[in-house]
């Protein structure tokens, strides 16, 4: 742990932690957007050795307070909540048309180049869902983005797929026009892309250039919910995702703290693992399908400890059910922690129970839990928190649950509840690396300062 860090374990029991709460503990996270027949086989020579991407929070640079940050990623967090859940029950739902709209926005960005010559942007990453589209010219519709809205006519490498390509029917609802396939998504806040799907050249840390990725190129993009960047890079589980498209059955992410000023990563191929070994404790748990949702990470989270007391929690509550509702999720754009409104409860009530401090009331921070801190503190003894997933007893650094902010005199639990879905969300991964595998189908956290791979 950095020399600078407000937690550490207690002297005389690891089940709690001393919270310095006078500087404040930010949740969220910094980090550095001719027809073709059959699509051809990826160079995967070009991929074996592996790659980096620096990753940047969507809100720095914006000269905000934490606390604003906290509030806006929470903002976007429960609007994606929202719209996981709506999928979940819509795919559930026999008589619904499955014309899904998929949950947007995320809360970081990878930078890549695409095309022949490259042209360089940036990228929302999200882990929960598939395509990789980017805005294309001519456009009918674009929202503003910081870098030039790709051309494909200045690049040698772009090449349409055609209707009859596997990727085109892997879409949710494709079409056909002259010029090819065709793809519609819209999201939850009402922003949406439509285009062309395409193959092109994809460069990554600057070195690695992969041909013939599929990707939605497009000319009618309407919403803000993506101006941070130029597009998005889905990293899902579904044949359209980069991982899939990659062939590369692993990839991992490490997420800085939000108080710090280096960026985060993402680390695809053979640089996965790059941190196992380095002396962290590995935690590893399966990764579960539904078959309703089969792009999202599910994991099996059965209990709950807080400070020396395991949960009262029904086995059930985190299950997934026969119609693919329920469960839990691992979301890289999700800001907090959601649980499922009983289990939600039970942690609250023995927070309350076990933090010697008054609870806050005003709902000033917008958090479902606060504290008031003493005048004059330094530190606040809070009890440890254990996630207990299937094989997997994952012990949270009190930074990744709890913040202060001593101009508001407030602490608070960075968790909230849910009815349905859970998600587990970046706070609680943070200066974690956690490792997808997919050939294995587990999923592996790894304690690690992030600022330092």
């Amino acid at each position: 742990m950095a020399s600078n860090s407000l937690l550490s374990s207690s002297s005389c029991s690891w089940s709690s932690i001393l919270f310095a709460a006078l500087i404040a503990v930010v949740l969220v996270v910094f980090v550095s957007p001719a027809h073709s027949t059959s699509r051809p086989a990826l160079d995967r020579r070009m991929i074996q050795a592996g790659f980096k991407v620096p990753l940047k929070h969507v809100d720095s640079g914006g000269n905000f307070t934490k606390f604003e940050l906290l509030q806006r990623a929470m903002k976007r967090g429960k609007h994606r909540l929202d719209r996981f859940s709506a999928m979940v029950l819509a795919a559930g739902d026999s008589s619904e048309i499955k014309s899904q709209v998929y949950p947007g926005n995320g809360e970081f960005l990878m930078k890549l180049s695409i095309g022949t010559p490259p042209a360089s942007y940036s990228a929302i990453l999200d882990t929960g869902s598939d395509l990789i589209w980017t805005q294309c010219k001519p456009c009918q519709q674009c929202f503003d983005q910081p870098t030039p809205v790709f051309d494909p006519k200045r690049s040698s490498s772009f090449s349409q797929v055609s209707c009859s390509a596997a990727l085109c029917q892997a879409l949710p609802l494709p079409s056909c026009a002259a010029e090819g396939c065709e793809y519609l998504y819209t999201y939850g806040d009402y922003s949406s892309t439509q285009g062309v799907l395409a193959t092109e050249t994809f460069t990554f840390d600057d070195k690695v250039s992969v041909p013939n990725v599929a990707f939605g190129c497009g000319e009618d993009n309407e919403g803000s919910g993506f101006n941070q960047g130029a597009g998005l890079v889905g990293l899902g589980r579904g044949p359209l995702s980069l991982v899939s498209q990659l062939g590369e059955p692993k990839f991992s992410y490490c997420l800085t703290s939000i108080d710090g000023t280096k960026s985060s990563s993402l680390l695809m191929g053979s640089l996965a693992t790059a941190g196992v070994g380095s002396g962290g404790t590995i935690e590893t748990t399966p990764l579960i399908q539904n078959p309703s949702q089969p792009s999202f990470y599910y994991l099996s989270l059965e209990g709950i400890t807080v400070g020396d007391t395991l949960l009262p929690i029904e086995k059930s509550t985190f299950a997934l059910k026969e119609d693919g509702s329920g469960g839990l999720i691992i979301d890289s754009g999700t800001t907090i922690t959601y649980l499922e409104d009983s289990a939600f409860q039970l942690v609250k009530k023995e927070f309350i129970s076990q933090v010697k401090l008054p609870v806050d009331d005003t709902g000033a921070a917008g958090l479902d839990l606060c504290f008031t801190l003493p005048s004059g503190a330094t530190t606040v003894e809070i009890p440890q928190l254990v996630f207990h997933f299937d094989g997997a007893d994952l012990e949270l650094p009190g930074e990744n649950y709890m913040i202060a902010d001593s101009t508001m005199g407030l602490m608070c639990l960075a968790m909230g509840s849910s009815s349905g879905m859970s998600i587990f969300g970046n706070v609680q991964q943070q200066n974690m690396l956690v490792v997808y595998d997919l050939t294995k189908k587990t999923l592996s956290f790894v304690p690690t300062q992030c600022d330092q791979l």
